[in-house]
């Protein structure tokens, strides 16, 4: 019974381990997207690798691992930034358009950092991620109808907040 148990848990951490390495990139650009700072994202993504190694024996069964490490991963940004809430800061905060940004959609970028928080991650889970919106309602602890009507309520924002910005 014992050598079930140890080869269960090492199932759990093995998938965990896979995942983390082969979704190491999603996990930065999801922490990017909130943060918009290099150092603070790999800090992000390498807190909550920690964390979902260190905890994999609570992983109910390898096959969801998937949104578990994503689930980890948010809750390591809110953590981020509501730490970050609480340092305050002087003078303005300059807005710095990157090299890459010259190829992205420079105002989708705008409208989504002024979205609530869970609005913009329903969005960015299910259009950046391709997550499924079971999957997502996982990750986010949710129902599938509330993350259905934060991703419908966000895209009608978003729609808005272009549409506003290109007049």
């Amino acid at each position: 019974m014992a050598f079930s148990r140890i080869k269960k848990q090492d199932a759990k951490e093995e998938a965990v381990e896979k995942l983390l390495c082969e979704k190491y990139n999603s996990y930065y650009r999801m922490a990017m997207s909130y943060v918009h700072n290099e150092a603070d994202a790999m800090d992000i993504v390498q807190e909550g690798a920690y964390k979902a190694i260190k905890n994999s024996g609570s992983l109910k069964e390898p096959a969801f691992a998937g949104t578990w490490i994503y689930r980890i991963m948010l809750n390591e940004v809110y953590r981020f930034l509501n730490d970050r809430k609480v340092i305050s800061f002087e003078g303005e905060v300059s807005e710095k358009i990157s090299y890459e940004d010259r190829y992205e959609n420079v105002d989708l970028k705008r409208a989504l950092e002024n979205m609530p928080v869970k609005d913009k991650a329903v969005i960015e889970l299910k259009y950046f991620e391709e997550l499924k919106l079971d999957e997502i309602a996982s990750v986010l602890e949710e129902n599938v109808s509330t993350v259905k009507s934060r991703l419908y309520r966000g895209l009608k924002k978003l729609r808005i907040q272009m549409q506003e910005e290109n007049q």
